[in-house]
């Protein structure tokens, strides 16, 4: 089965005074019906490449959580978690991998690839409507018509990062879906692991994405 590393959101924990990395249960539910495994990413790795090349890794994805620290009033951020996923994603790029981030994980893959961040409102905690992006070029993303959402940050056309291509957006035309024009990279603001009306197109998505060589 191919395996899949994923990283894990951070969460302090005030009566035990621990700092977790922390993943919903429903990512290795989901995967596992997909028939990959999913490698949690520790985010205290002195040395994440090494690591990911023991665990025989065949692609990655970054899962939700924490805004990214560099923002202003970032909330819940956890510099540590940046910091391996940058890590992570230089050698997925160098390895050629494929890659979905997922809400946190599509900014930061936005924000790895020289791309900016903007406040959203009326993205948190609903369901929108989405349509195919004019220049969008891969078919996967066809059948979308509205999605699930929980972010405060987004994106919009002109501040996704230059090697990329908007593939979906939202009514207030801000991305909500982006793919790399090299690289086996997707973006998605939604979040497959949550109760959604587009399991059927997220598991096709996924499939694609990872048992496809990143052909989508």
């Amino acid at each position: 089965m191919k395996r899949i590393a994923i990283t894990q959101r951070v969460e302090q924990v005030a009566g035990y005074c621990e700092r977790r990395d922390c993943l919903d249960q429903a990512w290795t539910t989901l995967f596992e019906c997909l028939g990959m495994d999913l490698i949690p990413v520790p985010n205290t790795l002195q040395r994440p490449a090494d690591w990911l090349s023991r665990q025989g890794i065949e692609g990655v994805l970054l899962s939700g959580g924490n805004d990214l620290a560099h923002l202003a009033g970032a909330q819940r951020s956890a510099p540590e978690r940046d910091k391996t996923e940058f890590e992570v994603l230089n050698w997925a790029r160098i390895n050629t991998l494929p890659v979905l981030g997922v809400c946190r994980g599509m900014q930061m893959l936005n924000h790895y690839l020289g791309g900016d961040l903007l406040p959203v409102s009326g993205h948190a905690g609903c369901t929108h409507s989405v349509r195919k992006f004019d220049s969008a070029r891969c078919s996967v993303f066809d059948e979308y018509q509205s999605v699930n959402s929980f972010h405060n940050w987004g994106i919009e056309p002109q501040s996704l990062a230059a090697d990329c291509t908007a593939e979906v957006v939202a009514h207030d035309g801000t991305v909500e879906a982006f793919s790399h024009k090299v690289l086996p990279w997707i973006g998605i603001m939604w979040h497959p692991e949550r109760a959604s009306e587009n399991a059927r197109l997220d598991a096709q998505l996924i499939r694609q994405l990872y048992l496809n060589q990143g052909q989508i």
